[in-house]
């Protein structure tokens, strides 16, 4: 049986793990979300349609096409900009 003290190591491990917020950073602004998820899942989180925006992540630009694929892990850097139409 292990003992108290590395059970509680392990308990407060775990703890620090599981409870502490995890932030992207979206437009310059830190954003707490539940992650690993995808953009996709990030933008719909956020209240934005998928495909009225352009994304850059940590730099790079997705394509629409990869936005369920790509995983957003903690300190991930995105810019969002939304697509608006008209003459």
């Amino acid at each position: 049986m292990p003992s108290p003290v590395t059970c509680q190591k392990k308990v407060a491990d775990l703890a620090s793990t599981v409870m502490r917020p995890t932030f992207i950073v979206a437009n310059g602004r830190p954003i707490e979300a539940k992650l690993p998820c995808s953009v996709e899942a990030f933008l719909i989180a956020q209240g934005l349609l998928p495909r009225s925006v352009v994304v850059e992540h940590n730099g790079k630009a997705v394509a629409p096409s990869e936005f369920s694929k790509r995983q957003l892990n903690a300190d991930d850097r995105l810019e969002i900009v939304k697509i608006v139409a008209g003459g």
